[in-house]
């Protein structure tokens, strides 16, 4: 299955499950930008950017995966300095690098810019014991993304 939607598109593969999407806001000054969620498991239409209410449920064995879009502001911050979709590896994950520390789970967090749109890439493994596999499964996840203009 193909996602697309907010100048994002990306093949979800089997077994897993996604939404691009974009937060409704109530202010008309405020702007938000695209969300994309992908996890190896059903995910709860409730949830937080990075994943809250949804890491939670996670066994050992899954994924979540967040791309959060900032806004122009971020363009040229050093933050923001890599080009291009990262790739993740299995040295990146450390439990310390999670939003929320859960037993047994690590997280990665790499920062960059395509199409001079500004990007977060929060990526949580349910285990080390995993973490081979998981990096596997989102680096071909991510061969399928593209961030258009």
């Amino acid at each position: 299955m193909r996602l697309s939607a907010h100048g994002l598109s990306l093949a979800v593969r089997a077994g897993w499950e996604g939404r691009v999407l974009r937060r409704a806001t109530s202010d008309e000054r405020e702007r938000t930008y695209a969300v994309v969620h992908l996890a190896t498991f059903p995910m709860p239409e409730q949830r937080g950017d990075f994943g809250q209410g949804v890491t939670e449920l996670m066994r050992s064995s899954d994924a979540f995966v967040t791309l959060f879009e900032y806004g122009p502001e971020s363009l040229g911050t050093p933050l923001f300095a890599h080009q291009g979709i990262p790739r993740v590896r299995a040295d990146m994950f450390s439990p310390t690098r999670l939003q929320r520390m859960l037993p047994g789970q690590l997280g990665c967090q790499l920062f960059f810019t395509e199409n001079d749109r500004p990007f977060c890439l929060y990526v949580v493994a349910g285990s080390r014991a995993h973490l081979p596999r998981i990096v596997r499964e989102v680096n071909l996840v991510l061969d399928g993304l593209e961030i258009l203009i």
